[in-house]
């Protein structure tokens, strides 16, 4: 979502104005009395000695309105911060959600969805509670815990309980039914992402994965989290196993614990991008807070706050902690 171009100055377009208004009156004449001949010729005489004076007046104005000052200055990396605070929130009691895209009661136009994502909710739900069992079709739906413990059941016998460095993704295709609740013996909430993304084929057969990811391994480095299913290193036929989840979107998942002071750079493949930083200093529905990072050496994002990216194949981000503590960070590569 890079910003649009700029407009052209009003004092060059004023002027430009100003200098072809007798050319403007003399076509008037001209039309509007047909039948004096004299008239005409005084018009037509009068016309071409004024181009004369004109010209060098027009040609002044009309070379920065169509060069320098319509093209943009261009940066490599195009950025729309997403603040916390804008985000979608609803308190439900047992479940505390924020939406970075339209999502249930929130709605919101210019946040609907960025390339193949549709869907970042940062949720927090308490012990002994969580979501039903309800159904999907047609999404891939992957959850990534932060804290606690979440047990998920689905209509394809997958029963399991996800615990921090977990990652489930449900390829829902032709359609599922699930249920994802904190455990019955939880005692703490838990703290997870939902994510959704469109899939690039319509009507697959539903399928379920699972990937974990240690502290260490993302320890000031971005691992790859989710990837494409054709993408080098997805293992797509193993239900649990190293490497990133496959996904059926044009869609690249990493995950970092950047440490104070420490850069990180991704070379995107994508010409799109989206930058999450989790809320793990706890529950906030104010002003984005606690870790930080700046994104591309622009905008500066704390805890909650997101980015939309816009960039060309190839181009490298950087995110450097800013802050005074470690920050968990979410980057999205989108083709």
């Amino acid at each position: 979502m890079p910003p649009a171009a700029s407009q052209p100055p009003t004092r060059s377009r004023t002027i430009l104005l100003i200098a072809l208004a007798p050319v403007y009156i003399t076509l008037l004449l001209y039309f509007v009395h047909p039948n004096a001949s004299d008239l005409k010729l005084s018009a037509l005489s009068y016309l071409k000695q004024l181009s004369k004076v004109t010209a060098p007046i027009v040609s002044t104005f009309i070379k920065p309105i169509s060069t320098s000052s319509t093209t943009p200055t261009m940066s490599p990396v195009q950025i729309i911060p997403r603040r916390s605070e804008a985000r979608g929130h609803a308190d439900h009691g047992w479940l505390k959600t924020f939406h970075t895209f339209s999502f249930a009661m929130y709605h919101e136009g210019d946040h609907d969805s960025y390339g193949c994502l549709r869907v970042i909710n940062e949720d927090r739900v308490a012990a002994k509670n969580g979501f039903g069992t309800h159904s999907h079709r047609e999404f891939e739906i992957f959850s990534y815990v932060v804290d606690g413990e979440l047990e998920h059941k689905d209509s394809m016998g997958n029963t399991e309980i996800l615990k921090r460095g977990d990652l489930q993704l449900t390829s829902a295709g032709t359609g599922i039914s699930h249920s994802e609740k904190t455990p019955q013996n939880a005692t703490k909430p838990v703290h997870f992402l939902q994510i959704w993304s469109v899939p690039s084929i319509p009507r697959l057969q539903p399928k379920y994965f699972t990937r974990h990811f240690s502290d260490a391994e993302k320890k000031d480095k971005f691992v790859r989290i989710v990837a494409p299913i054709d993408a080098e290193g997805v293992h797509k036929d193993q239900r649990e196993g190293e490497g990133p989840a496959p996904v059926q979107s044009p869609l690249t998942l990493y995950a970092t614990l950047l440490s104070p002071g420490k850069k990180l750079s991704i070379q995107m493949e994508g010409k799109k991008g989206y930058a999450h930083v989790v809320m793990t200093s706890g529950y906030n529905e104010g002003k984005g807070s606690g870790a930080s990072v700046k994104v591309a050496d622009k905008e500066v994002l704390r805890e909650g706050d997101g980015a939309y990216l816009a960039q060309e194949t190839g181009t490298e981000v950087v995110v450097e902690n800013t802050g005074d503590r470690v920050a968990e960070v979410l980057l999205f590569d989108l083709a």
